[in-house]
């Protein structure tokens, strides 16, 4: 008697690290579309997301539920706004990527599911704030670079993100 098929919240990621391609076109599934909500697009060398929603649609059977994305050690030098538009996601990974400029994770606010980000391994992690700016741009993140948000870290982002009007403190 064959077992029944897993929830997809149960169904391990799609795994296609390590196949060095050209772009996201290159990648086609093996039968069809998967009911998982992870997918991973670690070491690929990826330089730019172009096609992403197409890829999603070809390799997942519900692309919308997206909750897991790992697209770390390749050679992105920007946050795609893809990514940004994919408000279910509550885990991405980003780190070792060639991203420099801090205000890239700017396109990443509408992510209010986002909980797990990791950024880590980019030029940006050098910017003086770094870790504050990301916290007060993502105030509901639990976890970045693989590491707790603590409760000083949040007040002080919190303090960071508060408008400031005439008279009050620089």
């Amino acid at each position: 008697m064959p077992c029944p098929p897993l929830p997809p919240e149960l169904t391990p990621p799609l795994d296609f690290s390590f196949q060095p391609l050209q772009s996201l076109d290159d990648l086609h599934p093996a039968g069809s579309p998967s009911p998982s909500r992870g997918l991973r697009l670690a070491y690929e060398g990826l330089g730019e997301l172009w096609g992403l929603p197409p890829t999603l649609q070809r390799l997942l059977a519900a692309p919308t539920q997206l909750r897991w994305l790992d697209l770390s050690f390749n050679r992105l030098t920007a946050i795609d706004p893809v990514l940004g538009t994919m408000e279910g996601l509550q885990s991405l990974s980003l780190h070792g990527n060639a991203v420099s400029r801090l205000d890239e994770v700017d396109k990443l606010r509408a992510l209010r599911r986002l909980r797990r980000l990791t950024l880590h391994g980019n030029p940006m992690e050098e910017e003086q704030g770094y870790r504050r700016y990301v916290l007060a741009l993502l105030p509901w993140l639990r976890r970045l670079d693989f590491s707790a948000v603590t409760r000083q870290e949040r007040s002080e982002a919190a303090a960071r993100s508060r408008p400031r009007g005439r008279g009050a403190p620089p």
